[in-house]
């Protein structure tokens, strides 16, 4: 049932990426609420922020930006927490929970990847030189190597 689970696949993808995108603008609104700017001042802050920009750096071609890839994540998950508590303090619970999933996602996303690029991989390739974990080996069996001597 290749034709289906491919369908399954793009409505989920979908699903997610119109999740996000609707996360973003609530984010933006926030913000923009916050700073007493507005929306599309906040947006160009937020992209600013964000943005990466391909270099050319000692021959090689690299991304550089604002943040440093180590602080990009903690930086959203702040936006999306203070969203989550304005939300939260508004009475406004399907907003909160877009945010707090938005959050689940963001956390969950570097290990979801993971494990879907190392399920595609192994059954795609096997590797010659990987041995069996110690877990898998039945531990009543005696393996054992057998060598002639010549007399």
């Amino acid at each position: 049932m290749p034709k289906l689970t491919i369908a399954v696949t793009l409505f989920v993808l979908a699903a997610l990426a119109g999740t996000m995108a609707y996360t973003g603008y609530l984010v933006v609104g926030v913000l923009a609420d916050y700073l007493d700017i507005g929306r599309f001042s906040a947006g160009l802050l937020l992209g600013v922020l964000f943005a990466r920009l391909p270099w050319l750096s000692k021959g090689k071609l690299r991304t550089v930006g604002l943040l440093p890839k180590r602080v990009r994540r903690p930086v959203t998950l702040g936006l999306l927490a203070l969203c989550l508590l304005h939300f939260s303090s508004q009475g406004e619970y399907g907003a909160a929970a877009l945010m707090g999933f938005a959050a689940a996602f963001l956390l969950a996303f570097p290990w979801v990847r993971r494990a879907a690029f190392g399920r595609m991989t192994s059954s795609l390739f096997q590797f010659p030189g990987k041995q069996p974990r110690p877990d898998s080996i039945d531990g009543t069996v005696i393996d054992v190597e057998f060598t002639e001597k010549k007399d």
